[in-house]
């Protein structure tokens, strides 16, 4: 069989066109699950803990 002929690149030789880790999508959603349970949290205690004639039954 032939050689490989696609160019393979050293290991310490680094290019301008690697990406860095961007982790912006991860931290959204972090964000978005932390809001739903600062908002649920402030529901349930309105609700739930200051009696007014709203009571969760179940």
């Amino acid at each position: 069989m032939g050689q490989n002929e696609t160019g393979h690149a050293p290991a310490d030789d680094v290019s301008a066109d690697t990406e860095e880790f961007d982790p912006i999508g991860t931290l959204t959603l972090i964000g978005i699950y932390f809001a739903i349970l600062v908002l649920s949290w402030v529901y349930i205690y309105y609700i739930e803990f200051l009696g007014r004639d709203l009571v969760v039954v179940g």
